[in-house]
């Protein structure tokens, strides 16, 4: 009895002392954390998206709340609005950016891009884009495996069963940019949002000469230049064979949309101008008699 009572104790004994040690541990090394940092955490979206660069919302919570100049820091998924709030509770500026939308250039649907083999191996677009150039004879159009769609954590972009290119929902994009991270062929781009979804845009991203991109996929852009000439905002750029729209430049016009003879600039939100008739030659014969009816001019020689 007496061994089981001196047993219970020495592990209170020890049991208390431990407490004891770890009691001035904790004090001595704890971390005194500023509470802004819950109320921000509160404030933001919680998608944890990593659009903003930090490892999740409670992350750039603290960065926010860190430094004093948060001008570089920007969080996507709440916008203009929500950085704006978040600034105000903190005394700090806020950055001010227009809202993106992530964009696919590629228009080269199953009609326009036939395909000349068929690929057996993992469904996924990293892989493919590893191994060979595609199912198509374009080497920079979109796989339509899905590997955009996989990373969106928003539903916001899927794979159109029957065109086999990637779309975007404007309305539920919130630009955090996960897609553009995950296509390995580069096509799709964070671009303006426009006021009711409009855009212009060049739907193609091929660097090849034209007589090879036009044998790949009759939607791609050629280079022609042709757009560029009647853009009166020098809002367009031709540069290793392919035409850039520059977002920020546009003023939606869309003349330069005619005047691409491939379709490959699109068009959304807004209907197409209208084309002007050309003007139709008149024949020979009334040009020859239109002629004839000009009064002729004396010679200076006959005048005098």
């Amino acid at each position: 009895m007496t061994v089981l009572l001196f047993t219970i104790l020495t592990l209170s004994v020890l049991g208390i002392l431990s407490a004891v040690i770890l009691y001035f541990v904790a004090q001595k090394f704890k971390v005194e954390e500023d509470p802004r940092i819950d109320e921000v955490e509160k404030m933001l979206p919680g998608a944890n998206c990593g659009g903003c660069g930090f490892a999740g919302c409670r992350a750039l919570a603290e960065a926010l709340v860190r430094e004093d100049d948060i001008s570089a820091i920007f969080c996507p998924v709440a916008g203009a609005s929500g950085m704006k709030q978040i600034s105000t509770f903190l005394g700090k500026v806020a950055p001010e950016k227009e809202p993106t939308v992530a964009t696919v250039r590629c228009g080269g649907v199953c009609a326009k891009r036939p395909r000349t083999n068929q690929f057996d191996g993992a469904a996924n677009c990293a892989v493919a884009a590893a191994l060979y150039v595609g199912e198509t004879a374009c080497a920079y159009g979109c796989l339509g495996y899905g590997d955009c769609a996989e990373a969106c954590s928003f539903g916001a972009i899927k794979v159109n069963p029957e065109t086999g290119i990637a779309e975007v929902d404007p309305d539920k994009c919130t630009a955090c940019g996960a897609c553009v991270k995950a296509c390995p062929k580069g096509i799709i781009e964070m671009r303006k949002k426009w006021p009711k979804n409009r855009a212009v845009f060049v739907s193609c991203v091929s660097k090849d000469k034209g007589a090879v991109t036009m044998k790949a996929c009759k939607a791609g852009c050629i280079g022609c230049g042709k757009c560029a000439k009647v853009c009166a905002f020098d809002a367009i750029t031709v540069e290793n064979g392919v035409a850039y729209i520059d977002s920020q430049k546009c003023k939606l016009c869309r003349k330069c949309v005619n005047e691409c003879p491939t379709g490959a600039i699109v068009l959304r939100g807004m209907e197409p101008l209208a084309k002007e008739p050309k003007a139709v030659a008149k024949p020979a014969a009334e040009q020859s008699a239109a002629k004839a009816a000009e009064p002729k001019k004396e010679s200076v020689n006959e005048q005098k």
